[in-house]
């Protein structure tokens, strides 16, 4: 005779056969196996980020020099004297405009070019090689080339300004066009990763939206403004505090191409970094340098997430 269990009351688990699993382990399997996957993701995680990060927190606290074998405990030392040091405030400086005058144009000139393709223009796949093969290339490649294309003499630039009735321009020797320079370079480098985001965002929007606009009479310069653009909101913070992020942390195109001349008009903060650390011998100021930047580079990533989150 089969019983059945109250109303209200869940039915009892019907028992397996004798020596099976139960079906709470069949489904956890052994305790700890979870933890046995993680483990080396967690020790590389530890060798290879933790304890750098330790390691240059307490360097930061030292006098530590690559002259010297005991480095001395001298506290904040370091960083008053970084605070107080004006070639840091002038690194900083340059970060921060190479950062607003690349993240502009690598934000809209991504987005025009997004647009452009998505609008069904013949050869597809040229168009998207053309825009993103320039990423793949190293970045001694891409200084090379556009050493050689802001030659003062025999470079294209100065060429197509001769041609124009100009006088020709210091690319890089030139203190108020030198950055400009390096940000024109880095923005035909570097586009093509942000034009694939917009890109995969705009095939990604379902038609419906445009197709309604469309019958009720708005143009296509409306449909993009009131329609395209605002579904568009998410995948332009996202370009945008990616390429903010990115910039902040400019150094190798810089390097090889300027080495942060003309007299440190170009010079980075991670280059003064390097400078101070490899060539001056003195890692812990050099370390109490880059944690300042790192704190820095904090707190404008929490603001973006804060305007950004208030602005959805």
């Amino acid at each position: 005779m089969t019983t059945t269990a109250p109303a209200g009351e869940a039915a009892p688990p019907r028992p397996g056969p004798p020596g099976a699993p139960s079906t709470a382990r069949r489904r956890t399997g052994r305790p700890g196996t979870g933890r046995l996957f993680v483990l080396p993701f967690l020790v590389c995680f530890a060798l290879f980020l933790v304890w750098p990060v330790v390691q240059g927190l307490w360097m930061s606290l030292t006098d530590a020099s690559l002259t010297l074998r005991d480095p001395q405990f001298v506290g904040f030392a370091n960083y008053a004297e970084a605070f107080g040091d004006p070639d840091v405030w002038s690194s900083l400086g340059n970060t921060v405009f190479f950062t607003v005058i690349s993240c502009v144009p690598l934000v809209l000139v991504a987005l025009a070019m997004a647009l452009l393709v998505h609008s069904g223009l013949a050869g597809q796949w040229a168009w998207r090689l053309a825009y993103f093969a320039p990423y793949l290339l190293p970045v001694t490649v891409v200084t090379l080339i556009w050493t050689w294309l802001y030659q003062p003499d025999i470079g294209l630039g100065n060429e197509l300004l001769t041609s124009l009735g100009l006088e020709p321009v210091g690319w890089l020797s030139d203190e108020s066009v030198a950055m400009w320079s390096v940000a024109a370079l880095t923005v035909w480098w570097t586009v093509g990763f942000n034009f694939l985001l917009y890109l995969a965002a705009l095939q990604s929007l379902p038609a419906t939206y445009d197709e309604a606009a469309a019958l009720d009479g708005a143009g296509a310069w409306r449909r993009l403004w009131s329609v395209t653009l605002p579904q568009l909101r998410r995948t332009t913070v996202l370009v945008a505090m990616l390429q903010v992020l990115a910039s902040l942390k400019v150094f190798d195109q810089i390097y090889i191409l300027t080495k942060g001349g003309p007299n440190g008009s170009t010079r980075p903060i991670l280059e003064y970094v390097y400078d101070v650390g490899f060539t001056g011998y003195r890692l812990g100021y050099a370390s109490a340098v880059s944690y300042v930047f790192f704190a820095i580079v904090i707190v404008v990533s929490l603001a973006q997430l804060r305007l950004f989150r208030q602005e959805d």
